[in-house]
């Protein structure tokens, strides 16, 4: 467990928490540490499942630290935001199903974490869901502009980020920004139920190689060409026949029963 990075485990699901009240906002040490968790989770056989969260009932993250950036020069600036990008990469390329437990505001950098998540479940409640660093006078560098960009198509990510304006939980869902959103008494009870949901996607229940490989497949290969994608579609389809998991679900079909799946 880190100072401002909490990592918990519970049944096949690695929870890590943003943890700087009031805000949750990180500097560059909280990504460090962000960044070994994430790898932590990455080599543990037993987790199947990541989520991502922020301490409290009022934020996720939001985002950058602004004193931190203020007093840093710009060589500190420039390899912050690198290495915060190659931690969120690391974060999206990892094998295993990201969600994103939006449980309060996230803005700026808060929001470029959630997007490199897989999966954005977003607690009901009146806060904000944005980028507003246009603001600042900067462009949301830690992937935003090309990953809302994916998710919500070109032309209303420029709008987003252009006129800076924050969005609601039920707003985002809209555009596709936000999959689920769930109300919720209280960030206690919402993780219980973003609990449950993670726990849909870890064995015996779920196969969850063939979850991690359908997430690398879909993350890697849409930034390729059909016929790159494709190809890498095949080798993880081989990758996955060859396992214990689709021999047990092919026979489970057969035999007409529940298959058990054991990640192997």
């Amino acid at each position: 467990m880190g100072t401002l990075v909490h990592y918990q485990t519970d049944r096949g699901v690695a929870v890590i928490t943003l943890s700087d009240p009031p805000a949750n906002a990180y500097t560059h040490e909280m990504m460090k540490e962000l960044d070994t968790l994430i790898l932590e989770a990455r080599f543990d056989t037993d987790v199947h499942v990541i989520v991502v969260t922020g301490h409290g009932e009022k934020f996720f993250c939001a985002g950058a630290n602004i004193n931190m950036l203020k007093e840093s020069d710009e060589s500190f600036k420039y390899y912050f935001c690198l290495h915060a990008n190659e931690t969120l990469s690391r974060l999206e390329q990892t094998p295993k199903l990201v969600i994103a437990a939006m449980n309060g505001h996230s803005v700026g950098g808060g929001l470029e974490i959630a997007l490199a998540c897989d999966v954005r479940v977003a607690r009901k409640g009146a806060y904000h869901i944005g980028l507003p660093e246009v603001a600042l006078g900067v462009l949301p560098g830690t992937c935003g502009t090309q990953r809302l960009a994916r998710v919500v198509g070109r032309s209303r990510a420029i709008e987003m980020m252009v006129e800076g304006k924050n969005i609601t939980a039920e707003q985002a869902q809209q555009i596709g920004l936000v999959n689920k959103v769930w109300e919720a008494a209280n960030n206690e009870a919402f993780m219980k139920l973003v609990l449950e949901y993670a726990h849909e996607f870890v064995p015996p229940g779920r196969a969850a190689l063939a979850v991690g490989r359908i997430k690398r497949s879909v993350q890697s290969g849409i930034e390729m060409s059909l016929e790159q994608g494709l190809a890498l579609e095949r080798e993880l389809q081989a990758e996955l026949f060859a396992t214990d998991d689709a021999k047990e679900g092919i026979n489970a079909y057969v035999d007409k029963r529940k298959p058990t799946f054991r990640a192997r």
